[in-house]
């Protein structure tokens, strides 16, 4: 089975779904959803994280998390594990609780985390479960809108895009939440890339930098091509010929020289393309050249600092050719 990569680094924001192992439910009174947000806070105090939102339903739940740390394994193995020990023994019951591993998107919070609040306090609206999101309990809702406060809930950054005001900002809050209720939205992640980044195509390109090109080699890694290609073609040529001043037409037609081999190693590299594929790219020269240059140039890559300190601005440049 095909499992998601993470990406974990320093105060990135996420947003985080899990399930019911065959959607069954995963709380089965009040006293079970009090316990899963204690387990909430305790990971708040032992792994640093700021909490931004929160919902929990009957068989799976929404989180908006910030790890100022890069921590979100360890946070999540915390939660679901000791939640999932909690409910074994109270129950007694085996097994998993949950269906698969949890679900992590990384967010731009700066244009899509206001959108995403909204989205997860109406879940038990769009559910029929209640008429207005505050009636619900298990939320984070009520400490947006009014003076119920929740220790555990951090609302200043999203309330801060709305008004420096606190009392002004949570009208405006309660005002853009029920401006959705019974309206037809399309979702805020609908737009997720690779199925694990909610952003635009600058910020995409920023967190694949994160990722570790191993990790992508992996059969089983989940939305594998979609990752791997995150960098394009175009990307890869236009700020080659940029460095070399040349045009991408001289570029593609040049018959040898450095520029040409790392053309081809990049594209190697990032975009994953057949041999036979590059080879017609650059004017019909054979797959198997291809490979051996490929190779001796990664061979000449391991050797020479400068070579690979010239090949990683290139690579530093192409987050920046779109966008």
């Amino acid at each position: 089975m095909a499992r998601p990569l993470r990406i974990e680094y320093e105060d990135a924001f996420y947003h985080i779904t899990a399930r019911g192992n065959e959607r069954k439910r995963i709380y089965f009174g009040k006293a079970d959803n009090e316990r899963f947000k204690k387990y909430l806070a305790e990971a708040e105090i032992k792994y640093g994280i700021l909490l931004h939102c929160y919902i929990l339903m009957s068989n799976h739940y929404h989180l908006i998390l910030e790890t100022p740390e890069g921590n979100l394994s360890k946070v999540m193995h915390y939660i679901n594990g000791s939640y999932t020990t909690y409910v074994n023994i109270t129950r007694k019951r085996s097994g998993h609780l949950f269906q698969g591993r949890y679900k992590a998107i990384v967010v731009d919070k700066d244009n899509h985390l206001l959108e995403l609040s909204r989205y997860i306090h109406l879940n038990p609206v769009r559910a029929g479960m209640v008429k207005k999101p505050e009636d619900y309990s298990h939320s984070s809702y009520r400490s947006y809108i009014s003076n119920d406060k929740d220790e555990m809930v951090t609302q200043e950054l999203i309330l801060g895009m709305l008004s420096g005001k606190e009392v002004e900002a949570k009208k405006r809050y309660k005002r853009f939440v029920e401006s959705a209720i019974g309206v037809e939205l399309e979702s805020p992640l609908k737009g997720i890339y690779g199925g694990m980044i909610l952003g635009g195509e600058r910020f995409i390109k920023d967190i694949l930098k994160k990722l570790n090109n191993d990790s992508l080699k992996k059969e089983d890694v989940s939305h594998r091509k979609a990752l791997k290609a995150a960098i394009r073609m175009e990307d890869i040529l236009a700020t080659i010929s940029k460095q070399f001043n040349i045009s991408e037409d001289e570029l593609l037609r040049a018959n040898s020289g450095e520029m040409r081999k790392i053309a081809i190693y990049m594209i190697k590299k990032h975009i994953g393309t057949t041999n036979k594929h590059i080879g017609e790219l650059f004017g019909g020269i054979s797959y198997s050249a291809v490979a051996k240059t490929y190779q001796r140039f990664l061979n000449h890559l391991r050797e020479d600092k400068s070579l690979r300190r010239k090949v990683s601005e290139i690579e530093n440049e192409m987050s920046y050719v779109k966008g």
